[in-house]
């Protein structure tokens, strides 16, 4: 077993040993699906690389509504395989990542027995296909009850609410979970590294950064899990320019806890029908998420002031609170979701199956899919590349090797409930080193750079650590520190840190554009 450990001062090495070897598979793309993959393929026993053109979890992998979720909705559009999946998964993933997968009451208001009688019908699908523990199983509450547990909820029209359990993540931290696990196994992984020309036994990964590192990798197979970038990725190989994806936008608004004061994550029913979730975070409730189409596989993708009205509007008309101010929104984040073309429908119609294609050229493609599966869609992906490849390999073993940080975690002394709620959940078991090296943000950008293959302050700020999302200000504040820290690891000068600071800035910024402050 190798070291978990992504150092990124180690780059140059890295590149040279992509360089000089020879690997069954490369894998291009650095989110959940790509870091699932390259995680199951070492594991069997194959030799695997993967580059991630900006960092890893930096695309959709980082701004989903952070659930390992069983997709309930998807019964009533009779996916049930979908369904059965992605509820058996979510287990696997709570007994590999008991830090990453966190226990929280959904409910869903009711009005009428008839929708009690039809959530409870689909529950009891959902809970046998899925294999639910029976002290986890739904319960049904009456309006009593339902004012007494969520005061906030405005119950006119209301019976009462049905409650099941779900589990919340961090969706960038799990990413980075299976990439640290993928390395473990033998894998050669690098951000900030392009794939910007296919060869005829591999392609060409080219620094993103400034540092003028690239390597022309030698490999059997090409797998595509490069998300919404997976057409662009598609189009280095002739004559493969067609559209194979439909790209939605997602948001989600960020408010103080005390601002929105709820106890479980609602499922909160909006003007056109669909349903978006309100979620207690520590000391934060976000809101989202919106559904629309949208052009361009964008990082950043611009929220429309349609998008953030859209979840005021509702949450406000589903709870007893006074107007949301553009001020009080503490962070917003902005994502797009790479779904399978389905022309004629609306976005929040498109399944979120996955599909696998292999091009004339060789190279294998994935998309679609959602973050509860991973696992499994990852498992299916490696099963065709043993077969193209026709060699012997182990049998898959994700679902039963815990993921770095998840083993049993300590107690955390020294630290209020939310602090230490927060270390145990990007850390997991790994939380003590953060407490031991000081427990503060230097030691967090310390460990993100030696451990977590941290190279720029925004891969700290937005996903190493949820700052740039949930901390007071937008983790602004956490810049100077962390850039202190990561600049004394990585050669920054006083200009190159003033650079890095000055990007967050303005990612911050560009999220706010449209907030009226």
């Amino acid at each position: 077993m190798k070291e978990t450990a992504l150092d990124a001062r180690r780059r140059a090495e890295v590149f040279a040993e992509l360089e000089s070897r020879t690997f069954d598979l490369v894998v291009i793309g650095g989110g959940i699906t790509g870091a699932g993959i390259a995680r199951d393929a070492a594991m069997r026993g194959l030799a695997v690389a993967l580059v991630e053109a900006r960092d890893y979890a930096s695309g959709t992998s980082s701004r989903s509504s952070k659930m390992i979720h069983g997709g309930l909705r998807y019964l009533a559009q009779g996916d049930i395989a979908l369904v059965k999946e992605a509820a058996s998964e979510r287990q696997i993933l709570r007994r590999i990542a008991p830090h990453l997968t966190r226990l929280s009451p959904f409910l869903i208001p009711t009005t009428n027995m008839a929708m009690t009688a039809k959530l409870r019908t689909g529950l009891w699908t959902f809970e046998k296909l899925g294999g639910v523990p029976e002290a986890e199983k739904h319960e049904v509450i009456g309006l009593a009850e339902l004012q007494r547990r969520e005061p906030l909820m405005r119950t006119g029209g209301l019976n009462g609410a049905v409650i099941y359990p779900e589990f919340l993540t961090d969706d960038a931290r799990l990413v980075l979970a299976n990439i640290r696990s993928a390395q473990g196994a033998g894998a050669v992984v690098v951000n900030h590294a392009a794939a910007s020309e296919l060869t005829e036994g591999g392609l060409v990964a080219t620094s993103t950064l400034d540092d003028g590192l690239g390597a022309r990798i030698k490999a059997k197979l090409v797998v595509n899990a490069a998300g919404a970038w997976v057409d662009r990725v598609r189009g280095l190989e002739g004559g493969e320019n067609d559209t194979r994806l439909s790209l939605s936008r997602g948001i989600h608004l960020v408010l103080p806890r005390e601002r929105l004061p709820i106890n479980a994550t609602l499922i909160i029913r909006a003007p056109d029908k669909r349903s978006i979730f309100a979620v207690p975070r520590g000391p934060f409730t976000y809101v989202g998420t919106t559904d629309v189409f949208h052009d361009g596989a964008d990082y950043w993708p611009a929220p429309e002031r349609a998008d953030i009205d859209y979840l005021l509007r509702a949450t406000e008309a589903a709870l007893n609170i006074a107007p949301i101010e553009d001020a009080e929104i503490v962070s917003l984040w902005s994502g797009v979701r790479p779904l399978i073309a389905q022309p004629g429908k609306k976005a929040n119609e498109v399944s979120r199956k996955d599909e696998i294609w292999t091009s004339p050229g060789g190279m294998v493609s994935i998309a679609g899919g959602k973050l509860s599966a991973y696992r499994a869609m990852a498992e299916r992906v490696v099963d065709l590349v043993v077969e193209r490849l026709d060699v012997s390999a182990l049998p898959c073993s994700t679902a039963d090797v815990s993921l770095p940080g998840g083993s049993r975690t300590l107690p955390l002394d020294g630290l209020d409930r939310l602090a230490a709620e927060r270390l145990a959940g990007l850390y997991g078991d790994e939380a003590n080193e953060i407490l031991l090296a000081g427990g503060d943000v230097a030691a967090e950008a310390v460990r993100a750079v030696t451990h977590e293959g941290a190279a720029t302050l925004e891969d700290y700020w937005v996903r190493r650590s949820a700052r740039a999302w949930f901390d007071e200000g937008a983790g602004l504040a956490a810049l100077a520190p962390a850039a202190e820290a990561m600049g004394a690891l990585l050669g920054w000068d006083d200009a190159m840190k003033a650079a890095e600071i000055a990007h967050c800035r303005q990612i911050n910024d560009a999220s706010r554009r449209l907030l009226g402050e």
